[in-house]
């Protein structure tokens, strides 16, 4: 929220500097996120006015100005803003000037015309970003006078931080009122505004859905000049709450927003077919907006509708059809209360965000409507005379928030702030905060206002009194307290482990949003999810993951569109699985690899990654749960994997992860044209709480024996090794496989398989002949069980 200090203390006059405003507004809970100054840098810049002008005799585009700050001396100016016109008043910064953005204006010669200094548009004097033409300021402007002090600067611009809770604050009304509950002074503002009733117009509104619909005031004016500018007092306070100005009837509906916090629409009452009805869309009309887009209205969507269908999007943006224009000579303002649950996320569902929806998805005073009519009616008038005709105002008490009571004990009050606050001042607070207050002996009974929508509960109460007494007022207590110690969840400590293994690796720990787009879900999970946000921030981000692999492809895409080459990613977090009832969060850690296998060295030739790389990373990251556990890896058909490359990876028999390939088609989504490896693990299952089993080291040498089969094509070699360790287990330690042959001298449809055997007993040194037979009893069970042959 953007608005000037002065703007602020016309409401509240408060006995403060700059400085302390600012920080006083912080202290109550609005941060300020920036507090800057506001013309600084203009002194010795006057207001000129252009008596003539020509055409440059060496340039096209540039004009050669005679300009007047007095009325009768004449300063050449050579301009080439495309807006000059006799009579026009501007600003001219004189030579030896220098402007706010750095530019020292000298007396200088251009195409050989010299030129006695400048006219500035509102960008080069840091008033506006408008830059296409010199500034025009009204014809009351006095010539001669220092801009400053025709603007009233320098002044203060400031931008807060509000929560979500305090939609009354998004307003330079509702800033002044938490503002006059710090001090004694209160704010300045006429409510009981009555305007002269003076044509009988009046537009045809039927509210026939009251719960989306439950108050709409609406008013016409007619026979406006529709020639009027907007005073320079207005499209200042306008510019400096950072919105530009257009023209006098949408001006004074932005700033009947800011100042009172209720958005308004204005209507070209000409253009309006029939009677105004707020409903639902239906499914298949379209609406045109202001800006020109046309949208495919949604059925959650409120519309205003005429006899024609749909004029705006309700609490969003008007319809192009009945737009205000140059020639608007007769208006309709309206302001209505949209209840926030209707609003909240729609504007998002479209890709937009407006002032207006901002404000009635936090929620809008439902008591200000008629009066914010009034406020923009009479600014109108003021500005482009007309005749205003009856306020219509539509209230439907059943679907209007109702007015809440609390109740406060002192008792509360010192437990949660832990500091006793006399019951006098507390008293005081509360009426400050414009409160109705009942005293009891040791309590309170408060009535809320109908534009504090956030107080709820007695704790929003004790909030409000502590963030008015001032935090720094209550004392610091450092709290003592015995615990028992508890031994560590495993599966922190696992999490822990997990993360510094990978980082040992070098990979790199990313967090990704739990969020993702449906249709990517869809293409990595092979299933349409149900879990869908009902207010996504986003369509790209409506569902909640089933993967975790999106997010790291996404991470994937972006570091290689910025030339990085070597990634190498992993992410700990939970994913989600739909039940019959409910949903599943699933604890996962993911990886993703790509590119090269090493950093580049001149001792050795880089490649890139491959299936065993990841394989092999996925395989020593198991092992920190303990070297006993059986895990097998066996072909998969995961959809979001390439087949032949792809594996799942099985505790007892039971899948805990997968790995493998990134699937081309998918490599393409992501925008990435190379081999990727991915890899993810369920953390419970696959890092289950065991008992270490530890065994003594064998103090005997250990024997290796090497032997050569040739099986079929399709047996997996993980297969040959767990045979293996059956037949001796207490004096087979291991079984490698070092290498894997096809091709010549063997057989179409048959493999080769070296296995290197690594034979060890505990008690004893083995000799060559108990090996001998170890070897020769393995060979006999790989005839029987796999047809094997030994190869020669």
């Amino acid at each position: 929220m953007k608005f000037s200090e002065s703007w602020l203390r016309e409401i509240i006059d408060i006995d403060l500097s700059s400085e302390e405003l600012s920080a006083k507004l912080t202290m109550i809970g609005h941060e300020v996120d920036s507090f800057e100054i506001d013309g600084g840098g203009l002194e010795g810049i006057l207001i000129a006015q252009i008596v003539s002008y020509e055409k440059h005799p060496n340039a096209d585009r540039l004009s050669l100005c005679q300009v007047t700050t007095d009325g009768k001396n004449r300063i050449s100016i050579v301009c080439g803003a495309p807006n000059v016109k006799q009579g026009m008043k501007s600003i001219l910064a004189l030579p030896g000037k220098m402007l706010p953005n750095g530019l020292k204006l000298e007396k200088s010669e251009i195409r050989g015309i010299e030129s006695f200094g400048m006219l500035c548009s509102a960008s080069e004097v840091s008033l506006g970003l408008d830059s296409d033409g010199i500034m025009e300021l009204p014809q009351e402007a006095k010539i001669g006078s220092s801009l400053l002090s025709y603007l009233n600067l320098p002044d203060h611009v400031i931008d807060i931080d509000l929560t979500p809770n305090r939609g009354d604050c998004f307003s330079v009304l509702g800033v002044a009122r938490d503002l006059a509950a710090t001090s004694s002074q209160d704010i300045k503002y006429k409510f009981n505004i009555k305007n002269n009733i003076t044509a009988t117009v009046e537009q045809s509104i039927k509210t026939a859905f009251p719960d989306l619909c439950p108050r709409f005031s609406a008013q016409a004016i007619v026979n406006i000049n529709n020639e009027s500018t907007t005073p320079i007092w207005m499209t200042e306070k306008l510019r400096k709450s950072g919105i530009r100005s257009i023209n006098p009837v949408v001006d004074v509906t932005n700033f009947v927003m800011i100042e009172l916090g209720q958005p308004l629409h204005a209507y070209d009452l000409s253009k309006i077919n029939g009677t105004i009805i707020p409903r639902f869309a239906n499914e298949d009309e379209q609406l045109v907006l202001l800006d020109e887009t046309k949208v495919e209205l949604k059925k959650n969507t409120i519309v205003i509708t005429d006899d024609s269908g749909p004029i705006g999007m309700a609490g969003i943006m008007g319809g192009l059809s009945t737009a205000v224009s140059s020639k608007t000579s007769s208006v309709l303002f309206e302001a209505a209360y949209w209840p926030p649950k209707f609003m909240a996320g729609v504007a998002r569902r479209y890709g937009m965000h407006t002032d207006a929806s901002l404000r009635f998805e936090r929620g809008v005073d439902p008591e200000i409507q008629k009066i914010a009519i009034n406020r923009a009616c009479e600014l109108l008038l003021l500005i482009c005379g007309g005749d205003a005709g009856k306020i219509t105002d539509i209230k439907n008490e059943d679907h209007l928030p109702k007015g809440s009571t609390i109740k406060l004990t002192a008792r509360r009050l010192e437990r949660i702030l832990g500091h006793e606050i006399h019951y006098q001042e507390v008293s005081e607070i509360l009426k400050r905060l414009h409160l109705k207050i009942r005293e009891n002996k040791d309590s309170w009974v408060v009535e809320v206002p109908s534009y504090r929508f956030d107080l709820e509960i007695e704790d929003d109460l004790i909030e409000e009194i502590a963030r008015i007494y001032g935090f720094d007022k209550i004392p610091e207590h450092t709290e003592v307290s015995s615990r028992s110690l508890f031994p560590l969840d495993s599966g922190l400590a696992n999490i822990e482990k997990i993360a510094n293994h990978l980082c040992s690796k070098e990979y790199q720990e990313v967090i990704t949003y739990s969020f993702i787009d449906d249709s990517i879900n869809t293409l990595i999970t092979g299933k349409q999810s149900k879990l869908r946000l009902s207010n996504p921030l986003s369509s790209e981000m409506s569902t909640m993951r089933g993967s975790i692999w999106p997010g790291l492809l996404n991470a994937a895409s972006r570091n290689i569109a910025r030339q990085i080459d070597r990634v190498r990613l992993f992410e700990i977090g939970k994913v989600f699985e739909e039940t019959n009832h409910s949903h599943n969060e699933i604890e996962q850690v993911a990886g993703l690899i790509t590119g090269p296998s090493r950093d580049k060295h001149w001792s050795k030739k880089s490649k890139n990654v491959d299936f065993f790389d990841i394989k092999g990373d996925l395989e020593s990251l198991l092992m920190i749960s303990s070297s006993e556990m059986e895990y097998e890896f066996v072909p998969d058909d995961n959809i979001a994997l390439q087949q032949g490359q792809s594996a799942k990876l099985l505790l007892n028999g039971k899948q805990i992860g997968s790995v493998g390939k990134l699937h081309p088609t998918l490599g393409k989504r992501f925008s990435i044209k190379r081999d990727v490896y991915l890899f993810k693990l369920e953390i419970v299952k696959a890092f289950p709480s065991i008992l270490l089993n530890v065994k003594p080291i064998s103090k005997y040498p250990l024997i290796r024996r090497d032997i050569s089969v040739i099986v079929e094509k399709d047996i997996k070699a993980s297969d040959i090794i767990k045979s293996i360790k059956l037949i001796e287990p207490e004096i087979i330690q291991s079984v490698k496989v070092f290498d894997i042959f096809e091709g010549n001298n063997i057989e179409e449809g048959l493999k080769s398989i070296a296995l290197g055997l690594i034979l060890q007993e505990k008690s004893r040194t083995l000799t060559d002949q108990v090996a001998d037979d170890i070897i020769s009893k393995v060979i006999i069970s790989l005839e029987k069980k796999f047809s094997a042959k030994l190869r020669e």
